[in-house]
């Protein structure tokens, strides 16, 4: 069994947390402007310095090689993302790529023997909150691959014309090309190239913590369905009209978000989680009855079934009317649950007791572009704790000794996967 360097992997955490520095903790990076393009270069130098070769595809992908002792041996491949949420951590993301950098420098340090090929990789915007979708770079990847929902989402020509939320005249295209990062269509992942992906991250929730395990064998990622609520009402005086003749609109969308929690809290699925994380209200004056209102609602879970039964309990919300409003409801967004290579899996597992680390199986409610790649590969997903479950916010916090130990699991489990 190998062991990755603390010291290294903290120096790592030190150095990308400079980029795009809040000040208060965090970071704010977004995909292809001055930070990322930073953090970008950084991985770049640190992966030439220990001879691997440097490739970026068409979307920005970026691919750090190390060649293995069969020459036509397909690679076998890690990472994550660089770019972050507003006022994000240090870790969301990062980390991935972090421990992916640490396997091959450990790799290289130790002159451990392996016959795939073995690379690091940066994907272009997975957050997508400064060019819309989400996803995009590595659902462009793995597009013959997706599902034809999936497919509608990321249409190439679209997402190339995406323009940034904070520089609306700017375009990925465009963002794209000046970062210096745009490269050709033949250098990117394939199955004719590629084997398997491993991707390592924070868990973002509180589960590993509290149950005092260092390491999250991940087995899914939860599927997901998101839907709008809107509420048609009238607009009147808020001083002059009696209360028993409105059509107040917001407080329609707050009896069904209540009535929502009741109904779904009665399935009684401890893992099902849901979420209202948006809300519209017109005309927004404080002397005016809202006569406009509409909530998002996401629900998310491993079976499909359940799932299902959830969006119609949301859609018989527009059988009615709420406080006298009319209801309309309309699907936003779904993906299937995603359940990782069984004998990856089975590696990663292996590695964990191996090491003896306190370790459980775990899903993982979030997105990944391990998510897309699967679609692709045969992929899986280590988890290491979040102090206090926090995510996307200043105060995400892991440990040095968790991420290297993660990092660990990591190399060992790709090491068994290089020999089957």
């Amino acid at each position: 069994m190998y062991l990755c360097d603390p010291k290294r992997m903290e120096t790592k955490i030190k150095t990308f947390s400079q980029f795009g520095a809040t000040g208060n903790g965090g970071i704010t990076r977004h995909a292809l402007l001055d930070a990322d393009i930073a953090a970008r270069r950084e991985f770049v130098k640190c992966m030439e310095t220990i001879g691997a070769k440097i490739e970026y595809d068409d979307m920005g992908n970026i691919y750090a090689t190390l060649a293995g002792s069969n020459p036509e041996a397909k690679r076998i491949v890690m990472g994550s993302h660089t770019d972050s949420v507003p006022n994000g951590g240090n870790y969301d993301g990062v980390l991935g790529v972090m421990a992916a950098m640490e396997v091959l420098e450990t790799v290289v340090a130790e002159n451990i023997p392996h016959e795939h090929p073995l690379t690091a990789i940066i994907w272009t915007n997975e957050e997508g909150t400064c060019f819309k979708p989400t996803l995009g770079s590595s659902a462009t990847i793995s597009y013959e691959y997706l599902p034809k929902d999936l497919q509608a989402i990321y249409q190439h020509d679209d997402i190339m014309k995406a323009e940034s939320l904070f520089h609306p005249s700017l375009t990925f295209e465009q963002a794209l090309k000046d970062s210096g990062f745009y490269g050709k269509r033949e250098n990117r992942l394939t199955r004719d190239n590629a084997k398997y992906m491993f991707e390592m991250h924070i868990e973002q929730g509180p589960i590993l913590e509290t149950a005092g395990n260092n390491i999250g064998v991940v087995n899914c990622v939860f599927g997901m369905r998101s839907l709008r609520v809107s509420f048609e009402g009238q607009t009147v005086h808020a001083g002059t009209f009696p209360m028993n003749h409105r059509k107040d609109a917001l407080y329609a969308a707050a009896q069904a978000i209540c009535y929502l929690h009741e109904e779904i809290d009665k399935l009684g699925y401890k893992d099902l989680v849901y979420t209202t994380g948006e809300i519209t209200c017109k005309p927004c004056v404080h002397n005016c009855v809202p006569n406009f209102a509409d909530f998002s609602i996401e629900v998310r879970y491993s079976d499909g079934e359940v799932l299902e039964h959830v969006e119609k309990i949301v859609h018989a919300l527009a059988d009615k009317k709420w406080a006298g409003c009319k209801c309309k409801v309309v699907d936003c967004w779904r993906r299937e649950t995603v359940y990782w290579d069984e004998k990856l899996v089975a590696c990663v597992e292996e590695a964990a007791k191996e090491l003896d680390t306190k370790y459980q199986f775990i899903h993982s409610g979030a997105g990944h572009d391990a998510q897309i790649i699967s679609y692709l590969l045969p992929t899986t997903m280590i988890f290491v704790p979040s102090k206090g479950g926090l995510s996307h916010c200043e105060e995400e916090w892991t440990s040095v000794e968790d991420c290297t130990l993660g990092a660990s699991v990591m190399l060992n489990a790709i090491l068994k996967a290089d020999k089957k």
